[in-house]
């Protein structure tokens, strides 16, 4: 159980840190102030390293070990649908509270979207642990490159709006449910039926897929401009390599 949630702590542990970067005042200057499109670019290598995880390490093996692809379609509707809709009424929100970047990609929706990929991924990966599998390197790799940016361009707008304690606290909670996650589908879900793993791996899929096109590349390429999209293809090498390298 601690294994487990040592794990999930660890994959999720880059949100924090790329909160910490974003408010520390050199890098904020760095990559904000004065030269925004290397947060865009940031952005992008994200998006790239996320859709990797998506192609490689989620739906995939969620495909494969499918009796019928019920349980992928379920899940990955639901996972779609359910970050659409948390992100319109976070949208609203935003639109009363002026959290929303002028490029519309919204601080919040980019949490939101963290919350909803990190939460079944880390009990996936108590579930794996439980059934006597190594942990993925690949797939840790991937989420901790990828949570790096979606922290930093999310962290400025939170802050500038509810402080950098609050900010702080609200991705490290992130952080503690990822750890619980991973524990909790470690010690309860060890008899679970294959279609819940399943399930839970298409969700956090189709999650990603609908913040990718709302949220981070559009935003990516709104500061990283036209450089953007080779960021997302290197980010999206890089992933695929550890994939196919573990």
């Amino acid at each position: 159980m601690l294994v487990a949630g040592f794990w999930g702590a660890v994959s999720a542990s880059a949100l924090l840190l790329g909160a910490l970067l974003a408010l520390a005042p050199a890098i904020h200057r760095w990559l904000v102030a004065r030269h925004e499109w290397r947060l865009g670019l940031l952005m992008a290598f994200g998006a790239g390293v996320l859709v990797s995880a998506v192609a490689f390490d989620l739906f995939e093996e969620a495909v494969n070990t499918s009796a019928n692809g019920l349980d992928v379609a379920i899940g990955f509707a639901v996972g779609a649908i359910t970050f659409f809709v948390g992100d319109e009424l976070l949208d609203r929100l935003v639109t009363r509270s002026g959290v929303a970047a002028d490029d519309g990609a919204s601080p919040l929706g980019i949490m939101l979207g963290a919350i909803l990929d990190g939460i079944p991924e880390s009990v996936v990966i108590g579930i794996s642990l439980l059934a006597g599998e190594s942990v993925s390197v690949a797939v840790v790799a991937a989420v901790f490159l990828s949570n790096i940016p979606e922290a930093i361009s999310s962290t400025p707008g939170l802050a500038a709006r509810w402080g950098a304690r609050f900010t702080l606290a609200a991705w490290g909670g992130v952080v503690a449910a990822s750890a619980l996650a991973a524990a909790l589908g470690y010690s309860l879900l060890g008899g679970a039926p294959p279609w819940l793993t399943i399930g839970l791996q298409a969700f956090a899929a189709g999650a990603i897929l609908v913040m990718l096109t709302d949220e981070m590349i559009p935003g990516a390429h709104a500061k990283g401009h036209t450089a953007a999209g080779l960021a997302t293809a290197l980010g999206f090498a890089v992933a695929a390599l550890l994939s196919f390298g573990s």
